[in-house]
Formats: structure tokens, C-alpha cells, sequence
């Protein structure tokens, strides 16, 4: 799959919606996207369709409650590439549930896949860049990441730290080259939304393609400047401000 010039990208959640998304964006140029997702089968539906359009793609399955999936997807990457360019921690999970009807089990798998999951896959990325002294590490966010609303206690102690965790890392991996760049994103035509907000209001969400342009941007600076942090919002944004 290695191309001269080509960027190796991995992008966790990449079987749907925003994921899926990026993926598409992306393969539009002289890259090679890695799909991670825990439906293995649908991540490769989008490998398929991609690679008719004359993209470059392959799919690897991922449980990222796992650690021990995790490594094995990190590993993998560094073993069929050597390398990796730009790592987009897209993938993430909520359950909609009062405080005092969660269940512990519940809690951890939120914090597990949206905080823990990009720490062990940031680490991993970071310690291939280092060695070459390059590299992209983009953290999809949240406006969730910036107030609250009922109901989704874990959902934003999960986001509120992965922000907290990306101005951290960008401040730990300038110093040796590698760019770190937090992508606020506000509401978006996405299974995650409509599928448990059938009667939401479309009016106030975004297309999930103009996100996935923004990280073009972002990927697309050159080496001597970096973004630190952007937000992407709908115009009728209603969570934020």
C-alpha cells in the first residue's frame, strides 16, 4: 500500500458516520486510510467503496475497551507500515441514562473507549513518530467538552478530560516534532444522534462531511504552524453556546 509522499493514516470509529466521513475526505488525496472500528464488517463495506473511487484503504477490526485490542491494532500498523503519519481518535460511545440509573459497568465503558482508548492509542502513535520526528495526532472532541446537559454524565466527564488530555499532549509533543490538534465538533447527521434522538431537530445539526473538511485543513498546514485546537458548530448550534 506504501506510496511516495503518501500519508499513513488510522482512523478509529471509521466504519460510520463522522469516521466514515474522514475517511472519504482523506482518501480523495495520496493517502492510505487504516479503518479501525469494532464492526469489522462494516469498516470493510467502506474500504470496498473507497477503494472503487481509486482510494487506498484497509479495515482492522478494534474493541477499543480492549487493551490488549488496542496493541494488537497498534502493533499491526506499525508492522505493515513502519510508520504512521496521522492518528484521528474519532471513536466514541455514550449512554443516555440518569446518574442514579447507571450502572458502574456503564460508566467505564463510556470513560474506557472516549478517554482511555485515546490515551493508549496517542501513546502508542507517539512513541512511532518520535522516531522520526513527525506525525499528526488529531482528537475529535466534543462540544460536550464545554458545558453540560441531563443525562450524559459520562459522556462529558469523557470529553472534558480528553480535552484536558489533547492540551496536555500538544504541550508534550511540539518539543519533538509531532503536532497535536483537538477538533471541538458540534452536533452532526450521525447515527450516534439519530439514532437514539429519532425526533431531533435536523435543522440544528451539521453534515458530517463539513467536519470532516475541517481536519483536511488542519492536516494540510504546513510544518512550521500548527492548530492547536478548532470547533466546528452547525449554525443553529443549540448546545453551544
Amino acid at each position: 500500500m506504501a506510496h511516495t509522499n503518501e500519508k499513513i493514516i488510522l482512523v478509529t470509529g471509521g466504519a460510520r458516520g463522522l469516521g466514515e466521513a474522514i475517511c472519504a475526505a482523506l482518501s480523495c488525496a495520496d493517502h492510505s486510510i487504516l479503518i479501525a472500528d469494532v464492526n469489522y464488517e462494516k469498516a470493510q463495506k467502506v474500504a470496498e467503496r473507497l477503494g472503487e473511487k481509486g482510494g487506498r484503504s484497509k479495515a482492522y477490526p478494534v474493541d477499543l475497551s480492549s487493551e490488549e485490542s488496542i496493541d494488537k491494532l497498534m502493533n499491526t500498523v506499525r508492522e505493515e507500515f513502519g510508520r504512521l503519519d496521522v492518528l484521528i481518535n474519532n471513536a466514541g460511545t455514550d449512554i443516555t441514562k440518569p446518574i442514579t440509573e447507571m450502572a458502574t459497568e456503564e460508566w467505564d465503558r463510556v470513560l474506557a473507549v472516549n478517554l482511555r482508548a485515546p490515551f493508549l492509542t496517542c501513546r502508542h502513535a507517539l512513541r512511532m513518530m518520535e522516531e522520526r520526528e513527525q506525525g499528526h495526532i488529531i482528537n475529535i472532541i466534543s462540544t460536550a467538552a464545554l458545558r453540560g446537559w441531563t443525562e450524559a454524565s459520562a459522556y462529558h466527564a469523557s470529553k472534558w478530560g480528553l480535552r484536558g488530555f489533547t492540551q496536555a499532549l500538544f504541550t508534550e509533543a511540539r518539543r519533538k516534532g509531532i503536532k497535536v490538534t483537538g477538533l471541538i465538533a458540534g452536533g452532526m447527521k450521525t447515527p450516534f444522534l439519530l439514532e437514539r434522538f429519532p425526533d431531533i431537530d435536523l435543522t440544528t445539526l451539521q453534515d458530517p462531511e463539513n467536519v470532516a473538511s475541517a481536519i483536511q485543513f488542519i492536516i494540510s498546514r504546513s510544518d512550521d504552524s500548527c492548530i492547536p485546537e478548532m470547533m466546528v458548530i452547525p449554525m443553529q448550534e443549540t448546545s453551544w453556546p
